[in-house]
């Protein structure tokens, strides 16, 4: 496989196969937890973590896997890498892991997660698979704090906490579940819109 190959694999999940924007995958996490950048990124991040760690490990597992069990050896897995990040964000981040609670157990339902061991880390080796799972995570995090930077932003006045503008000028709409997909359809327009450009 040649460089520009690997690479074209990283980038695929940032721009041209973006799940949140391109492939609308991941819907529950993206709408629920990005009421602001950092649950956005927090969610995001964690996601990647364990894409990066379940396509590596089903890549190297994929021969000895048996098909008759192949889907819930994939469930359990990413059902590992998600216990790893559950019990370290509540031991090291237990502020955040309050924030974005039951979202964090789902990520093993996750159909990005399970998508990419499917159709992507069964089918490859190692270095293609965890470069996969990479761009994935990657641009999945960058769409979630897009999305909760622009959400926090236009209900609160801030990003990141930081004040941009006085929160008596926010709206409310954007911090509750409408605002979520108001913010979410605009996002989606403009990407199409420079996709096309």
């Amino acid at each position: 496989m040649s460089k520009n190959s690997n690479l074209q694999v990283f980038l695929n999940g940032i721009i041209k196969e973006n799940p949140t924007f391109v492939l609308i995958l991941g819907m529950c996490p993206t709408l629920a937890t990005t009421t602001s950048a950092i649950n956005g990124l927090s969610m995001g991040l964690a996601t990647t973590f364990v894409l990066l760690g379940s396509n590596v490990v089903i890549s190297l597992l994929k021969n000895i896997i048996p098909d008759k069990v192949r889907i819930p050896a994939f469930i359990v897995v990413i059902a590992t890498f998600v216990s790893v990040v559950e019990m370290s964000m509540q031991a090291y981040l237990p502020a955040l892991y309050e924030s974005l609670g039951l979202f964090i157990p789902l990520i093993v339902v996750n159909c990005i997660v399970l998508g990419r061991a499917e159709a992507f880390a069964a089918k490859n080796n190692v270095l293609r698979s965890a470069l996969d799972g990479l761009g994935m995570g990657l641009g999945f995090s960058m769409a979630l704090t897009l999305l909760g930077a622009a959400r926090e932003l236009l209900g609160t006045g801030k990003i990141f906490g930081l004040n941009i503008f006085p929160d008596k000028y926010g709206m409310l709409l954007f911090v509750l579940a409408p605002g979520a997909f108001i913010a979410l359809g605009y996002l989606i327009a403009i990407v199409n819109k420079l996709k096309k450009a």
